[in-house]
């Protein structure tokens, strides 16, 4: 065995994986081994472990192999029995502690109003993003209201690269909203096109300019059913992403931006369209109350939004209303870097000039995010059906920290106090980024300090890396951040790196989640020490 261990460290290891064309988002898993070759680290019965991850659609599958004996995906090893903790609520029904509960849930969200209006609501997108038109613009609440429909489109399998296919299903997304369209008895339609911001994320300038290409082609169809339907069509997105692709210096940002997004109301219901007046810009939360303006329904007092329509608009009779969520797709007046400018985009255009519009903030305090970070999908979906400013989970956790609450968090003293007795250990699993809208060194060396004070013996780190919004070489820079921290600690020790596509997936890929697995669990994967 001693002759498989490389003499490297994670950052040499990880560097060396770049030069044989591996990317920081799809990396092999690497595992410490001592000189017999055997892995150290593994979580052993009795264990705890803290997945120090925010945010959580992402998480939920991991999760699950690691807690549950029965899991019928893949073989797991049974009596595990990991002390485990969960930074947020992954998923009601975990086997799980969690660190920090969810807060009240949000009520009167957009779909909530809509439904209880009797409006029949038909949601549209493709498995990709059906979490984002589910769970988070319903304001983070699981359920199904009376008279919500939802139609999901199954994405491509998971061994499909996005770069050899990043037409994606908008092709059937836009079928299916055609003919939802002319179906008199569906009253409100809310879509995704995912292809910018998923393609977004790949470094290849040909995909992502099809993808735009793409998305432009079926709007178009979908403008074009929305006006034989006298339907009110109000097009807007959740964040940017390619709009800003190049940094300064001309290396790819596959990470999302701080841009402003589109907002614009195509009225084909009325004649007089064009006439409407918006406010110049405004902000995510704002779409909601202006959505239900249109449709000529009373604003709840919980949406603290703005209407963007301005002075009196004749809204007489019952509409219906198409609400198209372009995703990823920023407003930027710079040319360099933004590859909306350089794509063909005739039918956004042509809607962009002929129809009232506004840009809208879908980034930092806007979307209850820390102050000047880049827009994600959960904020910005959250915002647009929650029609009101959320503090997001990252802004809680951060100020838990400032505070000192963190360190007596209940949940995580549970976990320290098990892994202080004889022979176990903790683990601390998560995201190793500083822009990650999944998690932050922050909480990681929070937890690590926690650690320390607490005096636990044996604490193990198990690393998941992602270039979203870094630049090159980000995961070998951070795994130095990490490995740096823990020496100045005297606490901690990475002994699991890999790529964020193995373990946070959300659309049952099982192989993609058992790679995982058997990397943190069995130490399968590359070998180093």
């Amino acid at each position: 065995m001693t002759d498989m261990i490389e003499r490297l460290t994670f950052p040499q290891a990880i560097r060396s994986a770049y030069a044989l064309g591996q990317e920081d988002e799809s990396l092999e898993p690497i595992v410490l081994a001592d000189g017999a070759g055997e892995p150290i680290g593994r979580p052993q019965p009795g264990d705890s472990l803290i997945f120090y991850d925010i945010r959580g659609e992402r998480e939920v599958e991991l999760t699950r192999s690691l807690t549950e004996d029965d899991f019928p995906h893949f073989p797991v090893r049974r009596g595990l029995g990991l002390n485990f903790v969960t930074m947020i609520e992954y998923a009601p029904g975990l086997k799980a502690r969690v660190a920090f509960e969810p807060e009240a849930r949000l009520r009167d969200t957009l779909a909530e109003v809509l439904t209880r209006s009797g409006r029949r609501v038909v949601k549209i997108a493709e498995s990709e993003k059906a979490v984002h038109l589910s769970f988070f613009l319903n304001g983070k609440r699981d359920e199904v209201f009376p008279e919500e429909e939802r139609i999901i489109i199954p994405s491509l399998p998971g061994e499909v690269s996005y770069a050899d296919r990043p037409e994606m299903k908008a092709e059937e997304i836009g079928e299916a909203v055609c003919a939802a369209l002319a179906d008199e008895s569906k009253d409100v339609l809310v879509v995704n096109l995912a292809n910018v911001d998923v393609v977004g994320h790949i470094e290849d300038q040909k995909a992502v300019l099809a993808a735009i290409e793409t998305v432009d082609a079926v709007l178009g169809r979908i403008a074009a059913a929305a006006r034989r339907n006298r339907v009110t069509m109000v097009v807007t997105a959740d964040h940017g992403t390619v709009e800003d692709w190049l940094y300064p210096d001309g290396t790819i940002n596959t990470g999302h931006t701080r841009s402003r997004v589109p907002f614009l109301v195509a009225d084909y219901a009325s004649p007089d369209t064009a006439r409407m007046i918006l406010a110049s810009e405004g902000e995510l939360a704002d779409v909601a109350p202006t959505v239900l303006l249109l449709l000529g329904l009373p604003t709840p007092a919980a949406m603290t939004g703005r209407n963007l329509v301005q002075g009196q608009t004749d809204l007489a009779g019952r509409r219906r209303l198409l609400l198209l969520i372009l995703d990823g797709w920023g407003v930027r007046e710079e040319s360099f870097g933004n590859m909306i400018a350089q794509a063909r985009t005739p039918h956004f255009d042509a809607l962009w000039s002929g129809f009232p519009r506004a840009v809208l903030s879908a980034s930092g305090e806007a979307v209850g995010l820390p102050s000047g970070t880049v827009g994600n999908s959960e904020a910005g979906h959250l915002h647009l059906g929650a029609g009101r400013r959320v503090l997001l989970d990252r802004v809680r956790i951060d100020r838990a920290v400032e505070s000192g609450d963190f360190a007596s968090n209940p949940a995580f003293l549970w976990a320290m106090e098990q892994a202080q007795r004889p022979g176990k250990a903790l683990h601390l699993m998560g995201i190793v980024s500083h822009y990650s809208s999944h998690g932050t060194l922050r909480h990681l060396f929070a937890l690590l300090q926690l650690a320390r004070d607490k005096k636990i013996p044996h604490v193990f780190i198990q690393a998941f890396i992602g270039r979203r919004g870094e630049k090159p070489e980000s995961g070998a820079i951070y795994l130095e951040k990490v490995e740096e921290e823990c020496r100045r600690l005297d606490c901690g020790r990475v002994v699991t790196v890999m790529g964020r596509f193995w373990p946070l997936d959300r659309e049952e890929n099982w192989g993609r989640v058992r790679k995982a697995y058997e990397a943190i669990v069995f130490g399968q994967g590359r070998r180093i020490g």
